[in-house]
């Protein structure tokens, strides 16, 4: 197929242009007129030089929106929509308004896509770095139901949400990670320069060294000697384990381990089912048929383990069962979730009760967020406590025992 460029006219006599892809021009402006535009002029597009071409897929690739800009356009999205200004209308002036360049190129994108005759919905999903396929399917189910502006407001709810998470995560961690990376430069100090000069010291005493001091000596003696070969070393164990990780069943593989991780692994299964529940709740309340709507969350919890259990869950509800007997088939929902689950399907209400789901783990992860550095502390002071314990051991027994010979002599 080839590319085309047009110039139209509306229903309301405005003016349209844009691209479409098709064999020849009476293809072109049959998809115009079911569009509801009358085209003016059809000609084939020309292509683009390689090196133009290669500079818009690298800029498009380089584009960035954060969570919270995007939080941002959704909220004005509601609040436009919601008083009644056209999209068209709204989209200009989010443009104008909007400090991001990348957000700026996008939505001048989005709006020469919907001057071309497409929907909202189809416009969003030519740039899948800035909006998710959830995103693109809130929306598309708010135009198909007519409720635009709360699929905006929903969304705005959820972006919302996982990054308040993320950022308490973060918060939380940040005195844990800089207590490892001083220990970390601490050890690697004390190995370099301090037991060096013990073990000269030891050496000119002659005494007989006991085995946690010849040990920690050893051990020093031979990350002095090769040190660059223990540092590619552990930046090799890096690089392998992202690579491992990045892969498919390397990816895998860790979205089931880290849930068993004591500490985090709690808060990861709650934050996930706390995404899972408000992203189905979203989809029903939008309209979404249910194995449509499993589909769009098995993408939105990030997580290959509970991904491949939604779709155990979506291959149950095809054969006939209900929500909560794929939830059970699942093994990954504890007790409080399938009731709730019982008691949504018996009410009539599963969209309502998914979002108390939601709430309810939502607490519980802010909760567990909060108190995480509290959790954390005590197994660094051990650590701490440990390696404090060790090098003092291995470092005073000798000279005890040195000045006790010396007492005795």
């Amino acid at each position: 197929m080839a590319l085309y460029q047009y110039k139209g006219r509306n229903a309301h006599g405005g003016r349209v242009r844009g691209k479409l892809e098709g064999t020849d021009s009476n293809v072109i402006a049959n998809q115009l007129l079911s569009a509801g535009v009358t085209p003016v002029e059809i000609w084939p597009a020309r292509s683009a030089l390689p090196w133009k071409e290669w500079l818009r897929l690298a800029d498009k690739a380089l584009r960035h929106v954060s969570a919270g800009e995007l939080m941002l356009f959704s909220r004005q999205m509601y609040s436009l929509l919601k008083s009644g200004v056209p999209i068209l209308r709204a989209l200009n002036g989010l443009q104008d308004s909007t400090r991001n360049r990348s957000l700026r190129t996008v939505i001048a994108e989005v709006r020469d896509d919907l001057d071309g005759g497409r929907d909202l919905s189809t416009a969003l999903r030519a740039h899948p770095k800035v909006f998710s396929p959830f995103y693109v399917s809130m929306v598309q189910a708010g135009e198909a139901t007519g409720t635009l502006d709360a699929a905006f407001l929903s969304l705005f709810g959820h972006i919302e949400f996982e990054k308040r998470t993320r950022d308490n995560i973060k918060a939380a961690m940040r005195y844990p990670s800089f207590v490892v990376m001083a220990m970390a430069a601490a050890i690697v100090v004390v190995n370099l320069y301090v037991i060096p000069a013990f073990a000269g010291v030891f050496k000119s005493m002659g005494a007989k060294l006991p085995l946690m001091t010849q040990y920690l000596i050893a051990f020093s003696d031979f990350m002095v000697h090769h040190w660059p070969a223990m540092l590619g070393a552990v930046i090799a164990a890096i690089v392998a384990i992202r690579l491992f990780v990045a892969s498919r069943r390397g990816k895998y593989l860790w979205d089931r381990y880290k849930i068993r991780i004591p500490i985090i692994g709690p808060i990861v299964r709650k934050s996930t089912i706390s995404r899972f529940a408000r992203s189905l709740g979203l989809s029903f309340r939008s309209g979404v048929p249910v194995v449509q709507g499993m589909d769009v969350v098995a993408i939105v919890v990030d997580n290959g383990y509970f991904r491949e259990k939604i779709g155990e869950m979506k291959r149950c509800v095809e054969r006939g069962e209900s929500i909560l007997q794929a939830a059970t088939t699942a093994r990954v929902f504890d007790p409080i979730t399938l009731q709730m689950i019982a008691v949504g399907e018996e009410t009539g209400d599963l969209d309502g009760m998914m979002f108390e789901i939601a709430d309810m783990y939502e607490r519980e992860v802010e909760y567990s967020v909060k108190n995480l550095s509290q959790q954390i502390e005590p197994v660094l002071i051990v650590v701490l406590a440990g390696f404090v314990l060790v090098f003092a051991l291995a470092i005073f027994l000798p000279m005890w025992d040195y000045s006790q010979a010396a007492l005795h002599h």
